[in-house]
């Protein structure tokens, strides 16, 4: 079937889409702003509560008034184009692998050595990781994610110059350090500039930016040739460079951090507006950084620090279930993918359709995240994901057991676009909330850049082995085995993910760190609901 022979059928697919979309929505808004889990996971948050407790028992300051919100989401995206041009390095091997491995193509590239491309920047990504984040405690999160944009125009500068595989090895692991330090410091940078009551919303954008990235190679990769794309995604880190220079603030939690109170202080009013008061925060976040200095920030003090411990089992559980999920190997290989599904749309459309839906569906969960919270979406995410791969995976195994499926040649697409859809509502983009949430600020560098580096290897495990599944077990067996992670992360999401919807970063430390109210302020709050309740 052709391309044009195919837009009917997309069409009818993308209304379909928005009717999911708008049903979805609508199921959302009746979740009530304090929803309940139905069973208590094995590591769950308590409700937000309305006052906040330091460690000697002192009573924090209540912040009251909500501050603007402009300057917050313009510094946010600012700095999520670097995520935009991750999105690039993630989608760049669907259109180009094809053309480096035809006939035609100047560099000589082999399918196991189209694997290598395409997996080294996972390993790349461990280079990046720990050196990033330390820095970014050391020298500032502006200045670090300033840097990044170097190597990343290095990468896209030899993939454009390449005359042997080699030279897109050394790219790819240059990007892939790129990417690495860009997990461990834009999360951390807008976790810390945000307000609570957006802060996932913002965190979220990271996702965001990375889908519009793919969806922007999957749109022009079909359309111009080897290097046009090389120049039109080299360009993406200078626009990143110009904007994190002009626009966005250091993080008031580092200059404070740091002894910098009057700079942190005009950061604030900065981000916050001339009409906020600063004072309640300030003391907030002085509170939390005392509390922070009873520990070096070394890693023999993270490693006792049960905050630390637990925030890092959550999130490298994400990460793992995200990486064994088989994201990275659709993104990778969208278009060999459809082609071997025989698919009655035209592969390319097929990975167009899957990258704008990734993104409609990535913007859908920043505006329900800090609705209906952080596990409610993962939880439907991961399940929902199980069954589409799981029937894909039946699909594939029909197929290569001789059985005719020519009828049911959309399920192909159906399921792969149910399955990006879901993802991207809930284990695409909150992952990356929740590294900016769940970390204190003196272990926060080094922990994030430990949990990326094992997230790296897990990452490169799964992509580099896919080539190897294929031989011995085809498609069928393959996508099963990524079902079967899906149903086990969710398993892990309903036990150990806590909530984090609509709580300080402080609250959040407090409650990772196992503090209790006191019984005064507990019985005082249950006297409080009762006499609302009547």
């Amino acid at each position: 079937m052709t391309v044009e022979n195919s837009f009917p059928k997309v069409r009818k697919l993308s209304a379909s889409s928005y009717l999911v979309v708008r049903w979805f929505l609508e199921i959302i808004s009746i979740f009530p702003p304090d929803i309940k889990h139905a069973k208590k996971p094995f590591i769950a948050l308590s409700p937000p509560k309305n006052d906040t407790t330091a460690a000697g028992g002192s009573a924090l300051p209540t912040i009251r008034q909500e501050g603007e919100k402009f300057r917050q989401y313009a510094s946010a995206l600012s700095a999520t184009v670097g995520p935009f041009a991750v999105g690039t390095v993630l989608a760049w091997m669907s259109p180009a692998m094809p053309m480096l491995l035809s006939p035609t193509s100047k560099i000589k590239v082999t399918p196991n050595q189209g694997s290598w491309v395409g997996s080294l920047i996972a390993i790349g990504a461990i280079f990046g990781s720990i050196p990033a984040g330390k820095c970014a405690d050391i020298f500032g999160r502006k200045p670090v994610i300033l840097c990044l944009t170097i190597p990343f125009i290095t990468s896209w500068t030899i993939i454009y110059f390449a005359t042997d595989v080699w030279m897109l090895y050394v790219a790819r692991l240059i990007a892939g350090s790129c990417l690495g330090g860009i997990t461990a410091t834009v999360p951390m940078y807008i976790g810390e500039i945000a307000e609570s009551s957006i802060r996932g919303e913002l965190c979220s954008y990271v996702q965001l930016n990375v889908t519009l990235g793919i969806l922007y190679v999957y749109a022009i990769g079909p359309f111009v040739n080897y290097y046009s794309l090389a120049i039109m995604c080299g360009i993406l880190p200078l626009i990143w460079f110009v904007l994190v220079l002009l626009v966005i603030p250091e993080s008031p939690m580092y200059l404070l951090k740091r002894g910098r109170k009057e700079d942190a202080e005009k950061a604030l009013v900065w981000l916050r507006g001339k009409d906020y008061d600063i004072a309640s925060e300030m003391e907030i976040l002085q509170v939390h950084i005392e509390e922070s200095k009873q520990h070096t920030g070394k890693f023999k003090d993270m490693i006792s620090s049960r905050a630390t411990i637990r925030a890092a089992i959550t999130v490298l559980g994400l990460l793992n279930f995200l990486s064994c999920s088989g994201i990275n190997v659709l993104i990778f290989y969208a278009q060999s993918i459809f082609e071997t599904s025989n698919c009655s749309v035209s592969p390319k459309l097929c990975s167009v359709i899957i990258g704008i839906l990734q993104v409609i569906f990535t913007f859908a969960s920043s505006q329900l995240v800090d609705r209906a919270g952080r596990r409610v979406l993962l939880l439907i995410s991961d399940s929902v994901m199980a069954v589409c791969l799981g029937t894909l995976a039946y699909y594939f195994w029909l197929q290569e057991h001789g059985v005719d499926v020519s009828s049911f040649n959309l399920i192909p697409l159906i399921s792969l676009g149910v399955y990006i859809s879901t993802f991207a509502l809930g284990f695409g983009p909150i992952p990356g909330v929740m590294i900016g949430e769940l970390f204190s600020p003196e272990f926060k560098g080094l922990a994030i850049g430990i949990v990326c580096v094992l997230a790296s290897l897990i990452e490169f495990c799964v992509v580099k082995t896919y080539q190897t599944l294929l031989n011995y077990c085809d498609h069928g067996i393959t996508f099963a085995i990524f079902a079967g992670f899906c149903v086990l992360g969710t398993t892990f999401v309903w036990f150990l993910v806590p909530e984090t919807k609509n709580k300080s970063l402080q609250e959040i430390q407090d409650e990772l760190s196992g503090k209790k109210k006191p019984k005064a302020d507990q019985s005082q709050n249950a006297t409080g609901s009762q006499s609302a309740s009547a």
